[in-house]
């Protein structure tokens, strides 16, 4: 057998590390443990897709707590990513992991049985915590295990796989189990990956922290949060309110606070984000296109799920079914990235290569009609094989540049590239979407020019079908759009990796 990876070993200032070893069965075994949490949080982002009317019937929430039930989870986890690697690389991932594991599976036992809106919304406040401490904390211990820079890029593309994956099997998940269970079902099939995880952990898992991480910087945490929050918010909002005045000064709110953040990080003696760290070869680059691959990924799947459901006609269930077609690409994508890359092919090409696999995902979109299932299934499957490959090498590059010592915080600094970049492609495509099906429903009723589920609800065939080819004219607009982005990332990937 090969010898184990459990000692840090130490990187140079270029992010080199001066000695390797290779995993063996132990290492490769504790992957398999770490992508639970992985699945699971990244599931919980879309597992309560089909749990509406079961919780507002049980629970009877007001039309507020009904919209924190669902974005409070994402909106605590994108806050707190920052803050959580770094806490990490000082007290220990592994003793965060665990830390964060029980708090996970005690918020979704009582998320399971709340009785309230109320209780409801503060334990998927919990959850979010939890997730915050789990996903930076598997890949900074996943960079420890494996120092062999080609088992790290194996590791890192099953890595963005399981990732990528989850977020569509959670909302299949949630319809199966509703359809058979009550809907606090969705969050008990969290417990048992909690319960291995808390158990395996300390036995299979290596602690790994910075031996000199100096003080904590807690004067960055609400300075981080204060700047996230209103950014994803603003955001997340426009898209289907548009450029009202309120997101709009949240954006603001929220850059002005990014911009205090960063000048704190540049004169503190021990910050939270290392400006050092966004200076190493390699990672400033990564961390941009990341957040490209990300804009790319959620602005699509906002037209995408509509069209299945509202377009097709297809019932929610029946739409995230369809939706996991895409998912058998998928699996492919990362591990053909790194074998490419392995077999002498250079990280910058097979990054671009994968940003034009992915612009010619909305390329194949542009064409669709009214009635063109397999034509974007199919273009969807194109995407997100793109994005994959984009992401595997990407992750891999940041973490190999990024100092043994500072995992957790680098792989926080991914996952917020990540939430902002899905932020902004759902903000920037959606809006350019609903320009446009607005303009094509000019002349409908008020109901109808708002959105298409408004133009569903008339009755009325004729604007119904007005509506559909407005919403695939919109979606053949943005498709262009986000084209054009991918491939000025392709040439940025080409020249700057």
């Amino acid at each position: 057998m090969t010898h184990t990876t459990s000692t840090i070993q130490q990187a140079s200032p270029t992010g080199a590390e001066s000695t390797t070893t290779r995993a063996g069965r132990k290492e490769w075994t504790a992957l398999a443990v770490l992508m639970l949490p992985l699945l699971l949080v990244s599931m919980d982002v879309s597992v309560l897709y089909f749990t509406v009317p079961a919780i507002s019937a049980d629970l009877r929430p007001t039309g507020t707590q009904q919209l924190w039930i669902f974005d409070i989870y994402g909106f605590v986890l994108a806050g707190l990513l920052m803050t959580m690697g770094s806490l990490g690389d000082r007290i220990g991932r592994r003793r965060l992991l665990l830390t964060g594991a029980a708090a996970f599976g005690a918020a979704s036992l009582l998320a399971a049985y709340s009785d309230s809106a109320a209780t409801l919304i503060a334990a998927r406040a919990v959850l979010g915590i939890g997730g915050a401490t789990l996903m930076p904390s598997t890949m900074g211990l996943l960079r420890t295990m494996f120092t062999d820079p080609g088992q790290r890029a194996k590791a890192i593309g099953l890595w963005s796989g399981v990732m990528t994956g989850g977020i569509a099997l959670g909302s299949v998940m949630s319809g199966i189990l509703v359809e058979h269970f009550w809907w606090g079902s969705v969050f008990l099939v969290n417990l048992p990956a909690m319960a291995l995880l808390l158990v395996l952990g300390p036995v299979l898992l290596p602690e790994s922290k910075n031996p000199s991480p100096g003080r904590f910087d807690w004067p960055s945490v609400p300075l981080s949060m204060a700047a996230v929050l209103p950014l994803i918010y603003g955001l997340k909002e426009i898209p289907s309110e548009g450029f009202h005045p309120l997101y709009v000064a949240s954006v603001a709110v929220g850059l002005g606070f990014a911009v205090l953040f960063a000048r704190r990080q540049r004169r503190t003696a021990s910050p939270l984000i290392p400006p050092g760290l966004l200076r190493g070869r390699g990672f400033t680059p990564a961390l941009v296109l990341t957040l490209v691959s990300a804009f790319a990924m959620m602005g699509s799947a906002l037209f995408t799920t509509q069209y299945l459901q509202s377009v097709l006609g297809k019932s929610p269930l029946s739409a995230a079914l369809w939706s996991l077609l895409p998912s058998v690409f998928i699996g492919v994508a990362g591990p053909l990235a790194t074998r490419l890359v392995q077999r002498g092919v250079a990280r910058g090409r097979v990054v671009a290569a994968g940003f034009a696999v992915s612009a010619a995902g909305y390329a194949m979109l542009v064409p669709a009609g009214t009635d063109s299932l397999w034509l974007v299934l199919a273009a969807a499957g194109v995407l997100a094989s793109g994005v994959v490959m984009v992401l595997s090498q990407l992750t891999d590059l940041a973490m190999g540049t990024a100092p043994v010592e500072q995992a957790g915080t680098a792989s926080s600094l991914l996952e917020t590239g990540t939430e902002f970049g899905g932020a902004l492609g759902m903000a920037v495509l959606g809006s350019i979407g609903t320009a446009v099906y607005r303009h094509g429903v000019a002349a409908a009723p008020a109901q109808a020019r708002q959105t298409l589920g408004g133009a569903i609800a008339t009755g009325d065939h004729a604007v119904i079908a007005s509506a559909r080819e407005a919403f695939t004219s919109g979606m053949h607009v943005a498709s262009v759009t986000g084209a054009v982005v991918l491939v000025g990332a392709a040439v940025l990937a080409g020249r700057r990796l």
